[in-house]
């Protein structure tokens, strides 16, 4: 309804006024609240959330993922602020009515049966998420739930006993688990927020509060066996703002969660070792390199082929950024900022000063084995 949203769109300003005298007035929490965190950080998110609405009315859709997470991010802040959930509500419901009375106002006949749906659509992916998210940061806080959920997923990691743990904590422990490791850049390191986010992202995207054990580096999740992973990292990437690895392993049964959980962390050393790119990985992801780092006289002899290229460190670059780039030249070109003909010469002095040809298959895949060997010796 883009005609619809380019009406409302300049009342938003107008709309979250009206919101937050309403909740002011109606709400006893917000009644007490001083003036200025009203006209400010209350204001702030009246508005945000306006616009979240206006945006599904442009596109058409109820709320995405990426919504939902900001949405569980921000029910969670607003529970550390001491907000009681009663009243986070009542003001998801009185910004609803507002902005349907304005859509009255606004849209044709045609306009305000959609409208009406798009707004419905929205308030129940919202409201079970603002929920769920806001009890789940109270008993973070001002109970023991946390710390138990916590021991929860050790348990599971490192395949201690767990059944009391999971009941303690009101969890059900599924037939089958996605393990995943995630890994935040480290300059600068992720701090609460960052951390607060990805479990939003991770709980938006999942349906449901996802067990996690994170900190400013990382950490890890048992994810449901049935996500769209690839998509869950970029969203974890999208929500943070920052770069993010993530490696994965299918445990088949909560008994093989620990077995899953040493394949994750070997892959993830070898990704990192390698300076690998942002992304999710899975072990046939990196099987060759896996296996080339295994201990052993074949390592270095492997290594050794690319001996003479120790006085030309711009040539590795090279190879390590064509390899990279699935022998892409125009790609590598443009990642190494030069001109394809100074390209195309380098390679050719790689294959001068090693002996092996690009252009052989055999001998491509011997330098790319050999750079692999060199970056982990």
């Amino acid at each position: 309804m883009p005609a619809l949203h380019a009406r409302m769109a300049p009342r938003v300003r107008e709309l979250t006024a009206t919101v937050v005298a309403r909740c002011e007035s109606e709400v006893p929490f917000y009644r007490q609240l001083p003036k200025d965190l009203l006209d400010e950080e209350v204001s702030r998110s009246v508005a945000a959330v306006l616009r979240l609405l206006l945006r599904a009315l442009r596109e058409g859709r109820a709320l995405g993922p990426g919504d939902l997470t900001e949405l569980i991010e921000w029910s969670a802040r607003r529970a550390e602020e001491g907000v009681p959930l009663e009243a986070a509500l009542t003001a998801y419901l009185v910004g609803a009515e507002v902005w349907w009375r304005a859509l009255a106002e606004t849209a044709d006949r045609a306009e305000l049966a959609e409208a009406g749906l798009s707004l419905l659509g929205c308030l129940g992916s919202a409201m079970p998420a603002v929920a769920i998210a806001h009890v789940q940061a109270q008993d973070d806080m001002r109970s023991d739930d946390g710390k138990v959920r916590r021991a929860l997923i050790t348990a599971l990691l490192t395949g201690q006993p767990h059944e009391a743990l999971a009941e303690a904590a009101r969890v059900t422990v599924a037939p089958a688990y996605e393990v995943m490791e995630i890994r935040f850049a480290e300059d600068p390191p992720a701090d609460r927020r960052t951390v607060r986010l990805t479990q939003s992202a991770l709980d938006a995207h999942t349906g449901t509060p996802v067990l996690t054990m994170l900190d400013h580096t990382g950490g890890f999740a048992l994810l449901p066996a049935t996500l769209d992973l690839p998509a869950l990292v970029a969203r974890i990437a999208e929500a943070t703002g920052q770069p993010v690895v993530a490696v994965t392993a299918r445990a088949a049964e909560p008994d093989l969660i620990p077995g899953a959980a040493e394949e994750v962390r070997g892959v993830m050393e070898i990704v990192q070792r390698l300076g690998r790119p942002a992304g999710l990985y899975r072990f046939d992801d990196v099987l060759l390199e896996y296996q080339l780092a295994r201990p052993g006289s074949g390592l270095a002899r492997l290594a050794a082929k690319l001996d003479t290229l120790d006085d030309h460190p711009h040539l590795v670059e090279t190879l390590r950024a064509f390899v990279n780039r699935g022998h892409n030249r125009s790609r590598t070109a443009q990642d190494l900022h030069i001109h394809r003909n100074t390209l195309d010469y380098r390679l050719r002095r790689i294959t001068a000063l090693t002996g092996l040809d690009f252009t052989i298959p055999a001998q491509a895949r011997l330098l790319e084995a050999a750079l692999t060997a060199r970056d982990l010796t």
